[in-house]
């Protein structure tokens, strides 16, 4: 794969001087101790062989250069959730390692070194597994490299290992008073043997681990201009592609008028490309820049055949789902006799919810760089999928997966899509230039979509309806729950379904509902997987919780309220056997003021609060909303409180990051977001009708991290679920207004 690098010319921006800004901040300190193989993507042949005749790979982890820097290797992408800061600090803590002086490369697509070990054998990140899986492995990496210099030290001291430190870089020997830094040490600690197993600290003895301000490692590269996302990629002779998609799903060319688009200046050719279960067809249009190829694409006159497309509505669709919603369903649970409790209860609640397709309008849409070659294949992207890329590029173009050289780059976000099951947008860009080189136009190619592109073209979360009715006693309590869930499965014919598919049901679709933990005695969760949808779906951040927990989390707040009990107590009182969920729902409430009134409205204004608590990816997070309803009936959102239990706390100020990130994106859902079809087509294309949160619209947000002895857990994803139901609960407080569609818009109706 060595041979597969590009050349350091190969890798100017545009900007020169923004490359030659991160060009010092990767070519500082190549060669020392390696531990791994350095494979430095963006370093070109030449630093590759001046660092490969010092490696030394006892893991893949570690590098240690002569200047005494260390240089992390991640195997996860860096996409904003802090990945690179959390990886660095493991290994950094039990390394010793000044923080200062260490920095982070992405790792090649290699699943044989670095695989998610939560996923297995594959490479990616994804379902907020990034820092629990790599917890210890990061760590003993670390303590290897710390084993092997202090060994080194001790040969040429001729002292005692046991009696050497390391601290912030710096490896000393009281007794004496030697000491060294990591460069002094690096060439002959790369000659010790490697360790068959070494000793990891205590937590009470953690120095990086655990403290609330460490400085993130991607924070200078993103200030200063020198990180590298795919766009800054521009290599030799390298054309831009914009593609004309099918209007609708399923959609082919059937005649395509090129003479407009080949005419422009700039414009080098015009390309078809095939469609396949794995992708769409389309028209791609190669120019010498992103402008000219966007002018060309826009300027083409194409005939869609249409015969097999996608063409059903919004309205449609959910009219399916509700028809399927009253039939019995494939049974996700079942506890007691849910028959039998929901025959004359002293109270009954019957719900219909309604969940939208959603986009994930990351802040840089989908593209990728692609350089085909004989029997080879070069991809740059902000990689999220790895492995699965790699077989199914692959497979694409008849070549052993080994040979798909994968350079992994910062992503401007994520949430999910970077991780296609159908590695759609990665196929898109390869079978462009496939069909580029067959027609003679040579050379590397980066593909690049719009906004529109990204907001319309597919693999959206997917829609829902929800159909529940609870029951209780003459004594308010809960005693049945039945919950059917109707929507379309991105799992089923991939790879996953073994794994994610049991017995009919979509692990995916029902979690959250499936394992509700509150203590119901007749309980029976229900699904529908509803087919010949051509609208294509995949996870979305925090995937199936996204509408679990707000079925589940409204519902029992208006149970609650059937009861005469306070939401919280009610809470708490069936979640005695769940501790971690009880230890979060009791932090928010003493850190919100639950059990104290509200500040009271402004005339004309109602106030309101609302809780929810949530288990997702591991991790425990409840929440507190407080709102505002003003006489008009729009309402601002005045305050979250969030209490989080992820778990040990590697980087507490990611944490909060993280939890305030996933409210923010919680409440952009909870308000705006919705992608609706007409006759199959898309109705939205750019943030002016598919809008995401506005800062004015951003509440003050409080995160308290519950100290926990755990190992670590998710942190990217959960903070999402718990919002928009404790919003919708906190708005009922205010109005009494129960809400069962999203998006809530801005105004609640009079």
């Amino acid at each position: 794969m060595a041979d597969q690098q590009p050349a350091m010319a190969d890798l100017e921006p545009a900007d020169k001087g923004i490359f030659n800004v991160s060009r010092r901040h990767f070519l500082r300190g190549a060669g020392g101790l390696a531990l791994g193989v350095y494979f430095a993507p963006l370093l070109g042949r030449f630093a590759q062989a001046e660092a490969a005749s010092a490696a030394f790979e006892p893991n893949a982890f570690v590098r240690i250069a002569t200047d005494g820097s260390v240089t992390v290797i991640a195997k996860h992408v860096e996409m904003g959730q802090g990945s690179y800061t959390g990886l660095a600090t493991l290994v950094a803590e039990e390394l010793d390692a000044d923080w200062n002086h260490v920095r982070v490369e992405g790792a090649p697509a290699d699943a044989k070194r670095y695989a998610n070990l939560a996923f297995g054998t594959l490479q990616g990140t994804g379902g907020s597994t990034a820092m629990a899986n790599s917890y210890e492995q990061m760590r003993k990496a670390g303590a290897t490299a710390r084993a092997m210099l202090v060994a080194a030290a001790a040969q040429q001291w001729k002292v005692p290992a046991e009696q050497i430190e390391v601290r912030q870089g710096v490896v000393q020997h009281a007794a004496s008073g030697r000491k060294a830094g990591f460069a002094q040490l690096a060439e002959a600690a790369a000659k010790q043997p490697v360790p068959a197993d070494v000793k990891l600290k205590e937590p009470k003895d953690f120095n990086l681990i655990g403290q609330v301000k460490l400085p993130r490692k991607d924070s200078q590269d993103k200030t200063d201009g020198s990180a590298i996302f795919t766009q800054d990629i521009h290599l030799p002779g390298m054309l831009v592609a914009v593609v004309a998609h099918p209007p609708r799903f399923g959609g082919v060319p059937k005649k395509v008028d090129a003479s407009k688009a080949k005419a422009l200046p700039g414009v080098v050719a015009v390309v078809e490309y095939p469609g396949s279960e794995r992708r769409f067809a389309g028209v791609a249009v190669l120019a010498k820049n992103t402008w000219a190829a966007r002018q060309g694409r826009d300027a083409l006159q194409i005939e869609w055949d249409e015969s097999k497309a996608f063409r059903l509505g919004s309205a449609e669709i959910f009219a399916q789902y509700r028809d399927l919603a009253g039939k019995p369903g494939v049974v996700a649970r079942q506890e007691g006799d849910i028959d039998k409790a929901l025959d004359k209860p002293a109270k009954l609640i019957e719900a219909e919810y309604q969940f939208p397709y959603l986009a994930h309008a990351s802040m840089e849409p989908l593209n990728c760089v692609v350089r085909l070659s004989d029997g080879a294949c070069e991809i740059w992207n902000g990689e999220q999928w790895q492995t699965g890329d790699q077989m199914a590029v692959g497979q694409l173009l008849g070549i052993p997966m080994e040979k798909v050289a994968i350079t992994q780059l910062y992503a401007g976000g994520s949430f999910g899509r970077r991780a296609n099951p159908h590695s759609d947008y990665v196929l898109e860009a390869v079978s462009i230039a496939k069909a580029a080189r067959e027609q003679g136009v040579e050379g590397p190619l980066k593909m690049v979509w719009t906004r529109e592109d990204d907001t319309r073209g597919g693999y959206y979360r997917p829609a829902f309806l929800h159909r529940a009715s609870l029951a209780l006693d003459a004594s308010g309590n809960l005693v049945g729950w039945h919950q059917r869930l109707v929507g379309q499965s991105f799992i089923v014919g991939t790879p996953f379904e073994k794994v994610m598919v049991k017995d009919g049901v979509d692990a995916v679709a029902v979690e959250g509902a499936a394992d509700l933990p509150y203590a119901v005695p007749n309980l029976r969760v229900e699904q529908h997987l509803a087919e010949g949808i051509g609208v294509p779906t995949q996870w979305w951040r925090s995937v199936g919780h996204t509408h679990t927990a707000y079925s589940t989390e409204t519902l029992i707040d208006e149970a609650a309220v059937a009861a005469g009990k306070d939401p919280y107590e009610f809470r708490r009182a069936l979640l005695a056997q769940h501790p971690r969920h009880l230890a979060v729902l009791d932090l928010v409430a003493d850190k919100s003021g639950w059990k104290q009134p509200l500040a009271a409205a402004a005339e004309g204004e109602t106030r309101g609060r609302g809780i929810a608590v949530h288990e997702s990816f591991g991790s425990f997070v409840a929440q507190v909303v407080e709102v505002t309803v003003k006489a008009d009936k729009s309402f601002r959102i005045d305050r979250v409180v969030c209490a989080v239990d992820c778990g040990l706390a590697i980087n507490p100020d990611v944490i909060r990051a993280q939890m305030e990130g996933g409210i923010g994106f919680g409440l952009s859902a909870a308000l705006h977001g919705a992608i609706t079809l007409k006759e199959g087509v898309v109705e939205q294309s750019n943030f002016h009708d598919f809008q995401v949160l506005r800062i004015n619209e951003m509440p003050a947000v409080e995160v308290h991290i519950a100290a926990s002895s755990a190992a670590p857990s998710g942190v990217g994803e959960p903070g999402v679920p718990p919002v928009a139901p404790a919003l919708a609960n906190a708005l009922f407080g205010a109005s009494g207004k129960r809400i069962r569609t999203l998006p809530i818009g801005t105004q609640l109706p009079a």
